[in-house]
């Protein structure tokens, strides 16, 4: 079993609220995570998907008054929104009584709904976390290249061999599509939600172009932001927003695109070991992403990531606005001899960050001028973890 770099501040988030939300998509671990704090002391486990468990919260107020000072689970509770009333009103009577933390962890795998049914009956007595898949921190320096080939979802990843790890995604991306997804808003065909997830595969770290999407699916650009939404809501998507200066640039204003987990990516493109990706015209847009989501999950909670891209071209991979307002900018690139162009200097002019780094395939840290930096990935997430 790997150890979670999220524990910590789980058991930090518990100790200070009433009741912690503990978000991240399906299979990621979320379920491991939370047992692992009823495996030495005890607490009940409630699973909304599980027939059993939901008929146990028929009386919800009943069954969980009686829980005693143990910790509660309830996994995907999203499904029953009702439910955050009653838990509002539990957690205020532990609270008269000096019970004011650790009651209850709440699992959910779709973000937006639940932070907006949760922060509206929780004010003030819930705290967020969002567990993401394995990172570079998590697994040892050897198998960096395999978890950017497979992902960081513990089944994708710990799989036996590379046929394993192919099926396995491949069914997961099955069941999201025939079951999670149409269980959480309107319908959508399948097929259609399959195709545009395959075409944002092939966009990996491209700005948002939902007009040619819409043409190329046959839908209107409606629906394009409904289907965009849908994937950002179930943490399998990210946009990644353009920075925003007072300098008299004329800058981009839409958003980068990036499927999280980089394992997805080669999934969806049918790309099954490392030499298929590598032979693949998204090779260096794959690293990038996968960059990009290990550094900010990595950086301090606050910090802000954006990307810069001027109308001329003038481009940063990854900016970081870190709490207490230090900025790093960062430049991604796959291979083992980093050449940064004449744009990537114009652009840490315009921005001044404090530090500038250049991310590459190898592992070896040194300087390239006085202000850059040349690093490994791992290397530059634990510079970020140690900010924490």
């Amino acid at each position: 079993m790997i150890d979670r770099i999220l524990t910590t501040q789980l058991k930090e988030h518990l100790a200070l609220f009433p009741a912690v939300a503990l978000l991240g998509p399906r299979q990621v671990g979320k379920t491991t995570l939370a047992r692992t704090f009823t495996s030495s002391t005890p607490g009940t486990y409630l699973d909304l998907e599980n027939p059993a468990d939901r008929e146990k919260l028929s009386d919800p107020l009943g069954y969980l008054s009686g829980r005693g000072d143990s910790l509660t689970i309830i996994d995907e509770i999203q499904r029953v929104p009702g439910l955050f009333q009653v838990l509002r009103g539990i957690i205020d009577e532990n609270i008269l009584t000096g019970r004011r933390a650790e009651q209850f962890l709440l699992l959910g795998s779709a973000s937006i709904d639940l932070l907006r049914q949760s922060s509206e009956s929780l004010a003030g007595r819930i705290g967020y976390l969002e567990l993401a898949p394995f990172s570079v921190l998590e697994v040892e320096p050897d198998q960096v290249i395999d978890l950017w080939i497979r992902g960081g979802f513990p089944p994708a990843f710990l799989a036996a061999g590379d046929r394993g790890s192919v099926l396995w995604r491949s069914n997961f991306i099955d069941t999201y599509l025939e079951r999670d997804i149409p269980q959480l808003g309107p319908r959508i065909p399948a097929e259609t939600l399959r195709r545009f997830w395959t075409m944002l595969a092939h966009a990996q770290g491209s700005l948002l172009n939902a007009a040619g999407f819409a043409r190329s699916l046959g839908v209107d650009g409606k629906s394009v932001a409904r289907y965009l939404d849908l994937l950002v809501d179930l943490l399998l998507l990210r946009r990644l927003p353009p920075f925003h200066t007072n300098a008299r640039k004329r800058l981009v204003k839409s958003p980068k695109i990036y499927v999280r987990d980089s394992g997805l990516v080669h999934s969806l493109l049918r790309l099954g070991t490392t030499d298929d990706v590598l032979g693949h015209p998204v090779a260096g847009a794959s690293w990038e992403g996968f960059v990009i989501e290990n550094l900010v999950t990595s950086a301090p909670h606050g910090t802000e990531s954006s990307f810069y891209r001027t109308a001329t071209g003038v481009e940063l991979d990854l900016i970081l606005d870190l709490p207490g307002g230090h900025r790093w900018a960062i430049e991604i690139k796959c291979g083992m001899v980093p050449s940064p162009g004449k744009g990537f200097y114009t652009a840490l002019e315009d921005i001044k960050p404090d530090r500038s780094f250049i991310v590459y395939g190898g592992t070896e840290r040194y300087r390239k001028g006085d202000a850059l930096e040349v690093i490994g990935l791992r290397e530059l997430a634990e510079l970020l973890r140690d900010l924490k």
